[in-house]
């Protein structure tokens, strides 16, 4: 063991005389590690809010969506088949997309309509792995009693339960000699879906696509056409592939564009925490200088028997950056160990207090899900630690220099 490691070790300890100084040292330890826990529980929440909207997105919705600057798409099965045949496109499904209200009895809710085609919609979207109740297979059965399925927080909205009834109200309706009438048709609840996003279990009902056709009387034509795709993240390059390949009017649209708004927002705001939330670490790191001040200043006399027995002035510097490292990485080392104890059992603390207080902490009509999300990445973790450790080191360049630059006689004129 280097003998300046040696020292600097020994300086931590905590002596009768230096115990207001030792008592300044564990403060600053403390520090540090308050303000990398808060780092590492901060980043999982945003990470884990960010990766369970993915999530959700993706599951409901289609990674690129084709659709026509012309309105209704016409001769849709050859398109499909043409954007099958692109590279990177794993399958492909025709949907058809409108806005609508449900009735039930008092209960009004307007409500996006859906018409799918049941066994390709399957190889698309995650909807089939999202029923609570019912089936889905369930809207491909007898035409005189239509069927459609509902999200979870719909069917209570509008008191449904599976089997009930629903009345269906489309604006574009027929045109009589009084104007346009709204068409309103009969559909039985067949199915429930919990997706844990909020906003389309609340928002979203599903028929089969011959049955969107013939309510909403479009004939055979459809919104457009969903896609899956091999590489989530390479959305963007394959839609301008499928728009050249297509040409006009049609055009794609993948899963970044079409909620790029959250997704900048939450990518924004998880770096703005992370600049914030270091300066607690920072605010730590005056404590690690202030702490090397007062050491520097009691062990005078230490310095200048050090030196006169031969220390150079560099390794009383390094006495001093060993030490303020040691405060460093020890405040790092606890901060770490507390934040992931938190942050990997962050929702059951989230479930213990909001028992235990009766506030509701986490509301999925706000934030769109239905849990508190958590995750934890390495590398964030190891970006955080390295940090804490450098914003340390850089704290105890000062006094350790002043300490170096002492002279022997100096230091030893009134001792």
């Amino acid at each position: 063991m280097p003998f300046e490691l040696f020292i600097g070790l020994r300086y931590l300890k905590a002596k009768r005389k230096s115990t207001f100084i030792s008592l300044i040292t564990l403060i600053s330890v403390a520090g540090v590690a308050l303000g990398v826990m808060a780092l590492i529980i901060v980043l999982a929440v945003m990470t884990g809010f960010e990766e369970s909207l993915k999530e959700k997105i993706l599951g409901t919705n289609a990674h690129i969506v084709v659709m026509s600057g012309a309105g209704p798409m016409e001769g849709y099965p050859k398109l499909l088949k043409k954007v099958q045949a692109i590279d990177g496109v794993v399958a492909s499904t025709p949907f058809i997309y409108n806005q609508v209200m449900l009735s039930s009895g008092r209960n009004v809710s307007g409500v996006v309509l859906r018409g799918i085609d049941v066994k390709t919609d399957a190889q698309v979207t995650n909807l089939h792995k999202s029923i609570v109740g019912g089936s889905l297979q369930a809207l491909n059965g007898d035409p005189k009693t239509p069927s459609l399925v509902i999200g979870q927080e719909l069917a209570k909205n509008l008191g449904l339960s599976l089997g009930e009834t629903v009345d269906v109200i489309s604006p574009m309706g027929n045109i009589t000699p009084f104007g346009m009438m709204p068409k309103m048709k009969r559909f039985q609840v067949a199915g429930i879906f919990n997706t844990g996003m909020f906003e389309y279990d609340s928002t979203l009902a599903y028929v089969s696509i011959t049955e969107a056709q013939h309510f909403l009387g479009l004939g055979d034509v459809v919104t457009g056409i969903q896609l899956k795709v091999r590489d989530v993240y390479k959305t963007g390059e394959l839609a301008r592939v499928v728009d050249r390949e297509l040409g006009s009017p049609y055009y794609a649209r993948d899963w970044m564009q079409m909620n790029k708004n959250i997704l900048f927002a939450l990518k924004t705001e998880k770096s703005v925490m992370f600049i914030i939330l270091t300066l607690i670490v920072l605010v730590a790191a005056f404590g690690i200088a202030s702490t090397l001040f007062m050491v520097v200043m009691e062990k005078t006399r230490d310095i200048a028997i050090l030196k006169s027995m031969g220390a150079t002035s560099r390794s009383i510097l390094r006495i001093f950056v060993f030490e303020g490292i040691i405060i460093g990485v020890l405040g790092t080392a606890i901060g770490v160990l507390s934040g992931l104890l938190i942050a990997l059992n962050l929702e059951s603390i989230v479930s213990v207090v909001q028992k235990v207080t009766g506030f509701e902490l986490f509301s999925k009509d706000i934030y769109y899900l239905d849990h508190f999300p958590s995750q934890v990445i390495p590398s964030d973790v190891v970006l955080i630690s390295v940090t804490a450790v450098l914003i340390s080191f850089a704290a105890t360049l000062y006094p350790s220099w002043a300490a170096s630059r002492m002279s022997p006689a100096e230091a030893l004129r009134y001792e």
